[in-house]
């Protein structure tokens, strides 16, 4: 695989997710019709396994190609530790998307630091801690944006590539 602790190629990884992202769309028509239970239990096995062999600061792809949403109890936190009232760290980091949500201005993620460690690691956001979401509950629900993440997070290929050798048959 494209990311392991041994090697990771992010622009092979980029080739290759965005070559399998068309299968992947099937594979994922394809799960939403698997009971949720086993589901969850499949994605969080797969995720235990699948992190057990890679790392992320080898990557950050996430940190450096996407933003995470900020919750308003995330940007009060951070505001607190750049000593900034709320609306200056808004103003500073964060701009509004299409849906309404804070989100960075640019990425890379201004937070991330050239050794691929996040500068604010115990403060990040919610978003940040949860991500990839591959072994939280309710897959059924964050289907669409796993598949997103498959082309982001070289983990979510991963997991996708292992639960498609169940699924696709």
């Amino acid at each position: 695989m494209v990311a392991s602790k041994d090697s990771l190629n992010l622009e092979l990884f980029n080739i290759e997710s965005k070559s399998e992202f068309p299968t992947n769309k099937k594979l994922k028509e394809r799960l939403r019709k698997v009971k949720p239970k086993k589901l969850d239990e499949d994605f969080e096995n797969l995720h235990d396994k699948v992190f057990e062999s890679l790392d992320c600061l080898e990557c950050a792809n996430c940190c450096k190609t996407t933003s995470p949403i900020f919750l308003q109890t995330d940007i009060d936190r951070l505001a607190k530790v750049f000593r900034q009232k709320s609306s200056e760290f808004i103003d500073e980091y964060l701009h509004r998307d299409e849906d309404g949500d804070y989100v960075l201005n640019s990425s890379p993620c201004p937070f991330l630091n050239s050794d691929n460690k996040c500068l604010v690691y115990e403060d990040r956001p919610k978003a940040c801690k949860e991500y990839p979401h591959t072994n939280r509950k309710n897959i059924h629900g964050i289907l669409g944006l796993t598949l997103k993440n498959t082309l982001v997070c070289p983990a979510v290929f991963k997991i996708f590539q292992q639960i498609g050798k169940e699924y696709r048959k």
